[in-house]
């Protein structure tokens, strides 16, 4: 008797189903509130609106009120896209790293996005592992995309970009070298400085068989020329056996230091070029009982989180992340804007030397 009512509605149910899709649908198509709707809540003419969105025209401070109040009662989203087409502009910046795992890059990017932010800007990150190939097509992609501005964080490597006659416009900083480019900025964090206080602290701390962990071939120059300044004004030799190279990472800082603690008279100080590799350093001293700093010390250079998490804590030098991803993109938006369309300039920031228990 109760299976009457039950079939009647499973016989209802196809019809119904197709006509609630289609009243959804329906709705959906028109769920995007436009900027004529806004005007029509506020009361005045899209071109206001458009205006107060925008704010490159000036409008009275209680008619974007209005406008803003009208914006939030309908729930008005900007359509992105259309935007985009219709200025011509992405509203996106590449920012081109050799390294993201790399705390010291996850750092620098977002000063460069939290100084870009509040233009309505965003940004995307091309890792390159250091190979320039890739830096070439990271280049050419971002290009390709029709981004609003370029950052490259990726050292003396920036220099070997070829740009084409047509990329000429497009405004770039440069992170630790300088392009040669009509619109290139560079942000030049003081290695050699950081590097040669570093050297001279060592010396001074009475070290004498001071080695030091570089770089690839070609990377990290100042900070070797910063090194090599202070020994020599330390009246330090150090002979190539102690000058050895890691690539940037813990396990480089590793193999580095295995070698180093190899030598016959091995070193009693280690002045690494990243704190990266001090770290894997710090790993081999205490694989080797050794105690830091008694019978090892060993500084580093970048001063990432990590620096204070190890045992002892890391003196290092600081490389101030946030600081040159925020001034990079402190330099673009102001080309961008338009409000600065002079040569090239260069803003060098310091690297002070963070004195902590591994000396």
């Amino acid at each position: 008797m109760e299976t009457r009512p039950i079939k009647s509605f499973c016989r209802k149910i196809p019809r119904r189903i197709p006509a609630m899709l289609r009243s959804e649908a329906a709705s959906s198509q028109h769920s995007r509130v436009t900027i004529a709707q806004v005007a029509s809540r506020a009361g005045v003419s899209p071109t206001t609106v458009s205006h107060v969105l925008s704010g490159k025209r000036a409008v009275r401070a209680a008619t974007r009120g209005t406008v803003m109040e009208a914006i939030r009662e309908l729930g008005y989203r900007p359509n992105i896209v259309a935007r985009n087409l219709r200025t011509r502009r992405s509203h996106m910046i590449a920012v081109v790293v050799p390294d993201i795992t790399n705390p010291f890059y996850a750092v620098l990017t977002r000063g460069l996005a939290d100084a870009v932010d509040a233009a309505g800007h965003g940004t995307y990150v091309c890792n390159t592992d250091g190979q320039h190939d890739r830096e070439r097509k990271f280049f050419q992609d971002a290009m390709d995309r029709g981004v609003d501005g370029i950052v490259f964080a990726s050292g003396e490597t920036a220099s070997q970009i070829e740009l084409e006659e047509v990329d000429q416009q497009m405004p770039i900083v440069c992170i630790g070298a300088q392009l040669d480019h009509p619109l290139c900025d560079a942000v030049i964090p003081d290695d050699e400085t950081g590097s040669r206080a570093a050297g001279s602290f060592l010396a001074a701390r009475g070290y004498e068989r001071i080695a030091m962990i570089q770089g690839p071939p070609h990377y990290g120059v100042a900070r070797t020329a910063g090194f090599r300044s202070a020994m020599q004004v330390a009246k330090r030799k150090v002979p190539a056996e102690r000058l050895v190279r890691g690539d940037w990472t813990r396990k480089g800082g590793y193999q580095a230091m295995k070698t180093l603690m190899a030598l016959k008279d091995r070193p009693d100080a280690v002045f690494c070029a990243n704190d990266l590799m001090a770290i894997g350093a710090l790993d081999v001293a205490h694989e080797l009982g050794l105690s830091v700093p008694e019978d090892v010390a060993i500084v580093g250079f970048d001063d990432v989180d990590a620096a204070t998490i190890v045992t002892p804590h890391l003196t290092t030098v600081r490389n101030p992340a946030y600081e040159a991803g925020g001034t990079a993109g402190d330099l673009l938006m102001s080309r961008m804007s338009g409000r600065y369309t002079g040569a090239g300039r260069t803003v060098v920031l310091p690297c002070p030397l963070i004195e902590r228990g591994t000396v």
